[in-house]
């Protein structure tokens, strides 16, 4: 089996995340969940609620002869505003903040780096809200919230890709 290294991310509805990060050449798979927070074995019905402190986030299986960490990152900040707090688009509450969960030195490095880069005015031009913490439990979402817009592909989704 190859190396592959896994990331977590958050940033807003994971349904608009997975859909656009899963075509990325080098991702290997994609699950949705909640990390982040306090509660175990958190649901849906709870989270939603933003008590839980979990954030909608995506878990990334990653080749990284293929797709870099740091790639990643740019894409992810390319299809999700990083300058909004506990917000995307409709969606409000913590469970929608922006944050990158990292896994060891190098993620929580490469990280900060991308949260300088993208506050300059080539890019986003003010604060950058993104948390970055280290990676917590992941609890993967109910099966109806997995590949919910390949199932769905009219369903909601605040995720684009911009061009910088």
């Amino acid at each position: 089996m190859a190396n592959y290294e896994k990331a977590t991310l958050a940033g807003g509805c994971f349904w608009g995340m997975q859909d656009l990060i899963r075509k990325q050449d080098g991702v290997i798979d994609t699950v949705v969940g909640y990390t982040g927070g306090t509660t175990k074995d958190p649901l849906y019905p709870q989270v939603k609620t933003g008590t839980t402190g979990h954030a909608e986030s995506i878990e990334i299986l990653f080749d990284p002869e293929k797709l870099s960490f740091e790639r990643i990152l740019d894409f992810f900040f390319q299809i999700h505003d990083p300058t909004t707090t506990d917000r995307q688009g409709n969606d409000i509450g913590s469970q929608y903040r922006s944050a990158i969960f990292y896994h060891n030195e190098q993620q929580r490095q490469a990280a900060l780096r991308a949260v300088e880069k993208y506050e300059s005015d080539q890019y986003w031009g003010k604060d950058i809200v993104t948390e970055i913490t280290e990676a917590t439990e992941f609890y993967p979402a109910e099966d109806d919230h997995q590949d919910y817009l390949e199932k769905y592909p009219e369903g909601y989704t605040c995720h684009f890709i911009r061009s910088f």
